[in-house]
């Protein structure tokens, strides 16, 4: 009996072409910590359109996917059609194991039992853990009324702290969101440990080589104590609070779950200062908003446009471009077989700014996630927060703070994006927005 046919295989020069346009570039601007010298490069060198390009080119010639890169030392394929991705996500974590070798590699470095590079029945427990403290099914978290009071009083303390110099950059933005977030992991008496935030920094550097990087043993070990401390000793209300009474069980590792938390809210920082820019140099937008603010009677807890505008800003600038799965097993495709222990990536950019899907992909459009959203067609891949069983517990509540977040600023002030021309609305947005070069001048508004 002849073995079942393999999927199509890219050539070396097509091979070459993928690691030198798509994968080095979107690695070097640093998966886990955002490198911001190779965010500048990549923003003034134009790498993320040059990645979109080359992806379609691929799609062009290899219709018929996933595709199967020429590499020596892993095997590892690329989907290259909406349909593939939904096929991987939707049957993750079988056979489609979210802990890729990449991911562990990664991970270790910060959250060694985190739910992300777990497996079987302790992946299980840690996700159902996750999905009860995040409350991820729920548009507006059940500790709403603790959150968005810290949500007022940070983005009131940032506005007052720029009331002389009225010039906001990411520096002055990434310190207010910093203590918000620590304050809604935590608690009110972590608002001002930027140790543990600087010590987690330091460990993302370094889980940026994944497992090319040496453990800095010591670091990890102070700051998943300071983290287990901080969890014991968290204030009602918090996040961590909710795990106390798991603490001790091996299944669950409530501890090891929180430093994913404080990970993944620095993007979600970055989405929301991006957003920011695209309501500054969008006006019909910025009055959509302005106007669902004035209509709110739920004190911004559920502010459906405003979320679509941070989703919009997601999808043009995804903050996780790589998603990235691994086979347990040997998968039978329509054009062939996918082997065990493959590596799958789906590269968000090309699937958000797929001109040939969705007119108008490379313009700002918050309306498009209104209602059912484009993340629920089957002839898109929208991914900003991946999908299927696999989906980002915390999809729900990043998107209530970021809003949030967003609305105690753009009601109180008007925000000039100092270089304008960078966001033309009539113009295609840029691939990429290094979101460290983004600078306003602020203008109280008028009756505020």
């Amino acid at each position: 009996m002849s073995s079942p046919a393999s999927l199509p295989q890219a050539s070396m020069r097509d091979t070459a072409a993928f690691i030198a346009e798509v994968f080095l570039p979107t690695v070097a601007k640093g998966p886990i910590k955002r490198r911001p010298r190779m965010e500048a490069a990549a923003e003034r060198f134009g790498l993320d359109a040059r990645a979109v390009a080359r992806m379609q080119k691929l799609s062009r010639t290899y219709p018929e996917g996933p595709l199967l890169l020429r590499l020596p030392f892993r095997k590892q394929a690329v989907a290259l059609h909406p349909s593939e991705v939904h096929l991987v996500l939707e049957n993750s974590p079988d056979p489609f194991s979210p802990a890729s070798s990449e991911k562990r590699g990664a991970l270790a470095h910060f959250e060694p039992r985190n739910v992300l590079i777990s497996t079987g029945g302790e992946r299980s427990a840690r996700r159902a853990l996750q999905e009860q403290a995040l409350d991820a099914h729920s548009p507006v978290h059940h500790l709403a009324r603790h959150f968005l009071p810290v949500i007022n009083e940070e983005a009131g303390h940032l506005i007052a702290g720029l009331a002389e110099e009225k010039q906001l950059d990411w520096e002055q933005f990434s310190g207010a969101w910093d203590r918000v977030v620590r304050r809604i992991v935590f608690g009110n008496n972590a608002a001002d440990d930027v140790d543990l935030t600087a010590k987690l920094t330091r460990l993302r550097k370094d889980a940026n080589w994944s497992s090319l990087k040496p453990m800095r043993s010591t670091t990890r070990a102070a700051f998943l104590s300071t983290v287990r401390q901080r969890m014991l000793a968290a204030e009602p209300g918090s996040l961590a609070h909710s795990l106390k009474a798991h603490d001790g069980s091996p299944k669950t590792a409530p501890a090891d779950q929180i430093p994913q938390w404080l990970f993944a809210f620095d993007p979600a920082g970055m989405a929301t200062f991006r957003t920011l820019a695209l309501l500054a140099s969008h006006g019909p937008q910025l009055q959509s908003v302005r106007l669902e603010l004035s209509r709110d009677a739920s004190e911004h807890h559920h502010l459906p446009y405003l979320r679509a505008c941070v989703l919009e800003s997601l999808r043009l600038w995804p903050t996780t471009p790589m998603i990235l799965r691994q086979t347990i097993r040997e998968v039978q495709w329509p054009h062939g077989m996918m082997p065990g222990n493959c590596g799958v990536l789906v590269f968000a950019p090309y699937f958000h700014r797929d001109v040939r899907a969705l007119p108008g992909a490379e313009l700002f459009q918050p309306e498009l996630w209104i209602g059912q959203g484009p993340d629920h067609s089957p002839d898109l891949a929208l991914v900003p927060f991946s999908e299927g069983p696999v989906r980002c517990p915390g999809r729900q509540l990043v998107l209530m703070l970021t809003s949030a977040f967003l609305a105690q600023l753009v009601e109180r002030t008007d925000f000039l994006l100092n270089e304008p021309k960078r966001l033309e609305p009539t113009e295609p947005l840029p691939a990429n927005l290094n979101p460290f070069s983004l600078s306003f001048t602020l203008h109280p508004r008028e009756g505020r």
